[in-house]
C-alpha cells in the first residue's frame, strides 16, 4: 500500500514539495488549504504532468480535514511569507494562530503520523505544532537545518569551486541570525573547510548562510525562498516513509542532549518511520558551545514572546 502523505499550505514551499514528492512517488498526497479552489488546481496541474515525467501517484487539493485522514506525514508550510526588510520573528503571532488552528484537527485525523513543521518563525512554530497535534515530541520534527546547511554547502563548494556532492557542512541551532554554523565540522572530500579557506572567507561565507532568506526577500521582492526549503521538506518526507535512518539537521526536542532540556533545536537527528529516532551528539568545541547556548537562549526568548505577546500559548 502506498504512504499517505499530507501538506498543509499551498504556497509556493507547499505546492513546491507537493510536486518533488511527486516526483519521487513518496506516496500519494493531499494538498490541504483554506481555499480548496488553489489547492485542487495546483492537485489538478501537477496531476496532468504526470504522463510526461511517468510518475504514479494520486494527488488530491482539499479544504476538508476528513481527506487527510491516515496520513503517514503530515507537513505544516501554511502560514504567512516575510515580506522585504521582516524578520522571521515578525510573523510570530499571525503564524501561531494559523499552526495552531489547524495541527490538532490534522493530528485528529491522522494520530499515527509525523509531523514536520516548516512555518515561520521555525523553532517556536515546531513548539506551537507539537502542543497542538498532541503528538508524541519524538513525532514532531521542524524542517529549517537541512534547509540552513545547504545554503553553506552552496556558498563553500561555490566559493572553493568544487562539486556540491563533495562538500559536507553542518548548521546547529535555531533558524535565525543566532544560527551556529560548524566550519570545523564541514569538509570537502574530507577535508576541513579551516585547511582551504581564510578565516575572513569563511566568516563572509557564515554571515551569507545566517542571512541566505533575508536575501532572497530582498531579490524577489513578493516571495520568500521555496525551491530550497520544498527540497528540504521532501528529504525529510522520503527518510520517514522510506524508514530511511537519515542523519539530518533537523529541529528536534532536546531532553538532556547538548546540555538543554526542553526545547526543539537544530541538532543532528537520525529520522525513520517513527520520526526522530535518536539525536547524535558529538563534542563541540568553548566558541561554538557558548554559540549554541547563545541560540538556545534566543529561541527561549521567543517562546516567552509568543506567551506573553499573542493569544496562542505553550
Amino acid at each position: 500500500m502506498r504512504k499517505k502523505i499530507t501538506i498543509a499550505g499551498a504556497g509556493r514551499v507547499g505546492s513546491t514539495a507537493v510536486q518533488l514528492c511527486a516526483y519521487k512517488e513518496l506516496g500519494d498526497i493531499v494538498l490541504f488549504n483554506r481555499t480548496a479552489e488553489t489547492a485542487r488546481g495546483i492537485a489538478l496541474d501537477l496531476s496532468e504532468s504526470a504522463p510526461i515525467l511517468g510518475f504514479d501517484v494520486k494527488i488530491t487539493g482539499t479544504n476538508d480535514f476528513e481527506e487527510t485522514k491516515n496520513s503517514d506525514v503530515i507537513v505544516i508550510t501554511a502560514g504567512s511569507q516575510r515580506k522585504e526588510g521582516m524578520s522571521r520573528e515578525e510573523l510570530l503571532c499571525r503564524n501561531a494562530d494559523i499552526v495552531e488552528s489547524i495541527a490538532g484537527k490534522l493530528a485528529a485525523q491522522s494520530p499515527d503520523a509525523v509531523l514536520i513543521v516548516v512555518t515561520n518563525p521555525l523553532d517556536v512554530m515546531v513548539h506551537v505544532g507539537c502542543k497542538y497535534s498532541g503528538f508524541k515530541k519524538s513525532k514532531v520534527i521542524g524542517m529549517a537545518g537541512i534547509l540552513d546547511t545547504s545554503r553553506f554547502r552552496s556558498f563553500i563548494s561555490g566559493e572553493l569551486n568544487v562539486s556540491v556532492e563533495d562538500v559536507s557542512a553542518i548548521v546547529l541551532g535555531g533558524h535565525s541570525d543566532v544560527m551556529v554554523p560548524l566550519p570545523e565540522h564541514s569538509t570537502v572530500n574530507g577535508i576541513p573547510i579551516t585547511e582551504l579557506l581564510s578565516k575572513e572567507k569563511i566568516k563572509q561565507i557564515i554571515e551569507r548562510t545566517k542571512k541566505g532568506g533575508a536575501e532572497i526577500v530582498a531579490l524577489m521582492k513578493d516571495s520568500s525562498a521555496f525551491y530550497a526549503p520544498g527540497t528540504g521538506i521532501t528529504q525529510i518526507v522520503e527518510a520517514v516513509v522510506k524508514d530511511k535512518k537519515r542523519v539530518l539537521p533537523c529541529a528536534a526536542y532536546l531532553n538532556g542532549q547538548f546540555g538543554l532540556k526542553g526545547i526543539f533545536m537544530g541538532v543532528p537527528a537520525k529520522i525513520g518511520a517513527h520520526g526522530v529516532e535518536e539525536i547524535l551528539e558529538f563534542e563541540l568545541n568553548n566558541e561554538e558551545k557558548k554559540a549554541f547556548y547563545e541560540s538556545a537562549e534566543s529561541v527561549r526568548k521567543l517562546v516567552e514572546k509568543l506567551n506573553v505577546e499573542c493569544p496562542v500559548k505553550i
